[in-house]
C-alpha cells in the first residue's frame, strides 16, 4: 500500500496455497457460501476490538463490478465487513464506493499489471457522505495492495479525514 496515507491496516489471517485460509476463501467466493465470510469477519471484528482498532465512523467494502456480483451472488468484501462492523458497532456502507469497469482477476497477474488492471476502476458516487469521516476498507485478500490503493485513493480524494484498512487475509 505504501503511496497511501493510512491509519492503521491490519490482516487477520495468512493466506498459503492449498492451505486452510485459501479452502475457506475458495467456500466463500466460488463454492457460494457467504456466511464464511461473516463468521470471519466477526472473529477479526473481536481480534479488532482488543486491539483498540475501532475508532471509526463507517466501513466500506471493497467493491465488485455489478456483473461479477450478480455472478457470484453477493460480494465477499461486504460480508466480512458486515461481520466486523457488528462486532465493533459501525455502520457498513456499500454504495458509496463502486467499481465502474469489470476487470480480469488479479490472481495470476504480476505487482504492475495489478496496479493498471484497477488504477481507474474505482469511483465514488456520494462524496458528500465522506468528508471528515475516518474509514475502514476492508477486503479479502490482500497481496501487492494494489486494488486497495487504487480504491482507498478514490476515498481520500472524497475528502475522508482518515482511512484504515482492514484484509481478512494476508498472501505472500
Amino acid at each position: 500500500v505504501g503511496r497511501i496515507p493510512v491509519e492503521r491496516a491490519a490482516a487477520f489471517l495468512k493466506f498459503q496455497k492449498r492451505g486452510i485460509v485459501q479452502h475457506l476463501m475458495h467456500e466463500m467466493k466460488y463454492n457460494h457460501h457467504p456466511e464464511v465470510g461473516f463468521r470471519l469477519g466477526k472473529a477479526f471484528g473481536r481480534e479488532m476490538e482488543l486491539a483498540g482498532m475501532n475508532q471509526f465512523d463507517l466501513i466500506i467494502p471493497v467493491p465488485l463490478h455489478p456483473g461479477r456480483e450478480r455472478q457470484r451472488g453477493f460480494n465477499q468484501s461486504v460480508m466480512i465487513a458486515r461481520g466486523i462492523g457488528e462486532v465493533i458497532g459501525k455502520p457498513v456502507e456499500e454504495h458509496i464506493s463502486v467499481r465502474s469497469k469489470r476487470t480480469a482477476t488479479q490472481t495470476t497477474k504480476t505487482r504492475m499489471k495489478r496496479w493498471e488492471n484497477v488504477r481507474t476502476v474505482f469511483a465514488v458516487l456520494t462524496p458528500e457522505r465522506l468528508k471528515g469521516k475516518s474509514v475502514l476498507l476492508v477486503d479479502d485478500v490482500i497481496t501487492t495492495g494494489a486494488t486497495l490503493e487504487a480504491c482507498a485513493g478514490h476515498l481520500l480524494e472524497a475528502g475522508c479525514s482518515s482511512l484504515s484498512i482492514a484484509c481478512l487475509a494476508e498472501a505472500r
